[in-house]
């Protein structure tokens, strides 16, 4: 169930850990993702965020942002083994090496998609008929049949590291699907 803020709000759960949860929850969650390079900046993060909490990688975002020259596709289209070496030093941001590779090669993978509509008409082409109306945090799903097929679809175009959790993940986060619990003050909002 959601908590009551201290402002009279109340919002999802997760959004009451810290101030930074909130003010992403309140501001940009389930928000849409207008544009080719921020709807590529957050598969980007969904992919680093994988086996980690979602407030990690917001802490790090302004690094990544900086590492990945605020996510230009043609920057990290052409990464090389060298940037990508240099990249595993850099300390601000998540230092795994497949996911760095991930970036660099889902990059590619978007400016291909672009003769066959684009990273955004293939994401928001999956978007359920039927939104959830979880009541706490146990009814949010963690994927559904939209994502999984979302993933395959991915894949098949030579995306890495989108399976369905963090492909239902980042439908929540672009506004696709509507996962803020009905007692929250966002879910008309969005």
């Amino acid at each position: 169930m959601s908590e009551l803020e201290d402002d009279g709000l109340t919002r999802c759960a997760w959004a009451n850990g810290s101030q930074m949860m909130r003010t992403y929850h309140d501001e940009e969650w389930g928000c849409p993702i207008v544009g080719e390079q921020d709807m590529f900046e957050r598969l980007s993060l969904e992919a680093f965020q994988a086996g980690l909490s979602w407030a990690t990688i917001l802490r790090k975002r302004p690094a990544f942002r900086e590492a990945f020259r605020d996510f230009d596709l043609e920057y990290c289209a052409d990464l090389t083994d060298a940037d990508i070496e240099e990249l595993m030093g850099n300390e601000g941001i998540i230092r795994a090496r497949a996911k760095i590779e991930a970036t660099r090669s889902n990059a590619a993978a978007t400016i291909a998609l672009r003769e066959e509509g684009g990273l955004e008409g293939l994401i928001g082409s999956f978007v359920p008929e039927r939104m959830p109306e979880p009541a706490n945090q146990s009814e949010v799903p963690t994927s559904s049949p939209e994502s999984t097929n979302l993933a395959r679809e991915l894949r098949a175009h030579g995306f890495r590291f989108v399976g369905p959790t963090n492909m239902y993940a980042l439908m929540e986060a672009s506004g696709l699907v509507n996962t803020h619990l009905t007692s929250c003050f966002r879910r008309d909002q969005v």
